[in-house]
């Protein structure tokens, strides 16, 4: 998997791109984070409330951290987490149903599959390699509209994620919004939001993507489900 690439030129339109999101769209996180939450609560001897904590999974790091240490230590603490997260957390996490099939299914069409995620790239990269998820590229740290810079480098058309920062990403870089109801977020919150599709989750993406019409500006619908 490579790193985006430096130019700021976006990446031509030619075969089909579609971009990922990693936490509770191609990866159940929660065990994984939940368990260092509770080895960083143990290390600094500082409450966290794990539990809570994997309900709002999507946002960076820093935005959890903060309901919990001073915002002088955010940095520290997010260092501290980071180290601490491959031996705690790559192991504990599993793919989320139809996460390997749906990055096939693209890759089986003639495209590319890239990953986007706000999570820490190098953690990012363990846990595709550890799953056995092969994306063609993977960009971290960007959340909601800053993923847009990476769709548009690498011309993505269609973004798929769980969280209504994912679609507002996908809007930003003119992509089409393939939401996921696996995370945080309801059927009602991503519709809202603007997602253009909604699966129930990715089990469903490659009969989606089977249908889909790159030419057809504003792709084709799928039942919303619930």
């Amino acid at each position: 998997m490579a790193h985006m690439a430096t130019s700021s030129a976006p990446a031509p339109a030619t075969a089909l791109t579609v971009g990922f999101d990693l936490d509770m769209t191609l990866i159940d996180s929660r065990p994984g984070i939940r368990a260092c939450y509770e080895a960083l609560a143990e290390r600094t001897g500082t409450y966290i409330d794990a539990d809570l904590a994997v309900t709002r999974l999507g946002p960076p790091l820093a935005e959890e951290l903060i309901n919990w240490f001073p915002e002088e230590r955010i940095e520290e603490m997010a260092d501290l987490y980071r180290s601490m997260y491959p031996t705690i957390a790559i192991t504990a996490t599993p793919a989320m149903s139809g996460a390997r099939e749906a990055v096939d299914a693209v890759h089986a069409a003639g495209g590319r599959a890239i990953v986007v995620t706000a999570k820490y790239e190098p953690n990012a990269k363990l846990h595709l390699e550890h799953l056995g998820i092969r994306p063609d590229e993977l960009v971290g740290d960007l959340w909601a509209e800053r993923k847009a810079e990476a769709l548009r480098e690498h011309g993505a058309g269609v973004y798929v994620g769980d969280h209504i920062g994912d679609v507002r990403g996908a809007r930003k870089a003119d992509a089409l919004s393939v939401a996921v109801a696996t995370g945080p977020c309801s059927v009602e919150e991503l519709t809202t939001a603007g997602a253009d599709v909604v699966l129930g989750d990715l089990t469903e993406f490659p009969g989606w993507l089977a249908e889909y019409d790159p030419s057809d500006p504003d792709g084709t619908y799928r039942p919303v489900r619930a």
